[in-house]
This record gives C-alpha cells, sequence and structure tokens, in this order.
C-alpha cells in the first residue's frame, strides 16, 4: 500500500491518499486538543496510544457485527482505513450526566441516565458544534432519514457492546461520540476513531476520570490514564 499525499489535517490526526481509491491512511498525531481547538499539547505517546486502541475497539466492533472504517494497523501511529464520505454530523450516547449536558440542563455530573441519551451534534468547530436535531440534519442536507435511522441504530449497538467490555474493565461507560460515513457500496460505516479523546471513562469505584477531561480539567497524568484504561481491556500498546 503506497502513502500518497496528505488529504485532510485535522486536530489530532492527518489522513492520507493511498494507491487504492478506496483506501486511506489515518496517521494519529501527538497532538492534544481541548476548547474547539483553542488549546492544544504535545503528548508524547499520545498518537501510539490511541492508534492502538482504537485498532482493539474497532475490531470489537467488527466481531459483533458492527461495520467500522478499520482495515489494519500498518505501524505505531499509522492504520488502513476505507475511505468514506462522513456526515458532518456527531452522535453522542450518554450513560451518565457529564460535560456539555450538565452546563445545558444544570443537573449533577454523575446522574445516572435511565435511559441513556442520543443526541445530535453538527460537526463544526467554528461554530462550537452546535447541537442539532433529526430535522436540522435532513432539512439541510447533511444527511438523509434513512441514514440517521441507521446511524442511531448503530450507536445504541455500539453503546451495548462497549458498556459490557468497559465495565468487565472496572469502568463506567460514561459517554462517547461517533462519527459515521458512506462507503463506496453505500453502507453507513463507523469511521473516525474511539479512543479516551472522544469518550468519557470513570473508575467504577473510584471515579476517577480516566479520559480528555484529564486535559480539559488540568487533572494532569493524562497519557497514564489512557495507558492505564488500555491495560484493563488487554490492549497490546
Amino acid at each position: 500500500m503506497e502513502k500518497r499525499e496528505e488529504l485532510y489535517r485535522g486536530k489530532a490526526k492527518s489522513v492520507y491518499k493511498t494507491d487504492d481509491a478506496d483506501r486511506l491512511i489515518l496517521l494519529f498525531r501527538n497532538d492534544t486538543s481541548a476548547f474547539d481547538g483553542k488549546r492544544i499539547e504535545q503528548l508524547d505517546r499520545k498518537g501510539m496510544v490511541n492508534n492502538k486502541f482504537n485498532a482493539f475497539i474497532m475490531q470489537k466492533l467488527e466481531a459483533a457485527g458492527i461495520p467500522t472504517q478499520f482495515d489494519k494497523l500498518l505501524a505505531d501511529n499509522e492504520v488502513l482505513v476505507k475511505k468514506l464520505d462522513m456526515i458532518p454530523v456527531e452522535c453522542v450516547v450518554r450513560n451518565y450526566a457529564a460535560g456539555s449536558l450538565v452546563k445545558r440542563l444544570g443537573v449533577e455530573e454523575g446522574t445516572k441516565l435511565n435511559p441513556y441519551t442520543f443526541e445530535l451534534f453538527l460537526k463544526d468547530d467554528a461554530k462550537g458544534d452546535p447541537f442539532i436535531n433529526e430535522s436540522h440534519v435532513v432539512a439541510f442536507g447533511w444527511g438523509t432519514a434513512e441514514q440517521l435511522v441507521r446511524m442511531k441504530e448503530l450507536s445504541l449497538k455500539v453503546n451495548d457492546v462497549l458498556t459490557k467490555l468497559f465495565d468487565e474493565a472496572g469502568l463506567l461507560l460514561v459517554d462517547f461520540k461517533l462519527e459515521f460515513g458512506v462507503f463506496s457500496d453505500g453502507s453507513i460505516v463507523l469511521g473516525d476513531e474511539f479512543s479516551p479523546d472522544g469518550c468519557r471513562l470513570w473508575d467504577k469505584d473510584t471515579k476517577k476520570k480516566m479520559d480528555k477531561d484529564r486535559f480539559r480539567q488540568g487533572l494532569g497524568d493524562v497519557i497514564e490514564a489512557y495507558e492505564e484504561v488500555a491495560k484493563r481491556l488487554g490492549v497490546p500498546l
């Protein structure tokens, strides 16, 4: 597989073309950002940890029948993925109250949500990734009603699979965001990444935060926490 020119550079990953029209290479960088890119720092080992963490999770999801972008690891910080036409909508599943939900509604952090909630946000850093609904997605042409049904179905299935996986590792899956795209055959496929950058994970007993909130809130030991989660799951680093 030949790696060609850079196609896109995000806050923490770079995307490269390959000699296969249906495949891309993702490079996980050590860049760590918060507050829509207003704060950026370099954290040693982060690219490697997130790349291998993501590969582990995506393979678990594939085994559970959830189609993902993942193909294979290429290096410590590179992965081969399917090329998707990304839908600019983030699907967020919340099992416990945290983050923007606490700010919006004034509820206590850590409140268990029964049942879980499912939310949509427009993926647009310049606008602060605003909260949207299904009608907005269809009206503005960001996605179709049929695509939204499938995205929600897959998001809730991901929640079922990963809640159990993290529970067995002594962790609470507080919330997470997913992004989806359309593959060349027209199918909806889970894209981007699943790592502690895009979810909240707390220790079941102590409620210690083991995710990117350690960076956002200046708690320190960010990568050490990511590595601890990986170790509990059995991710080979």
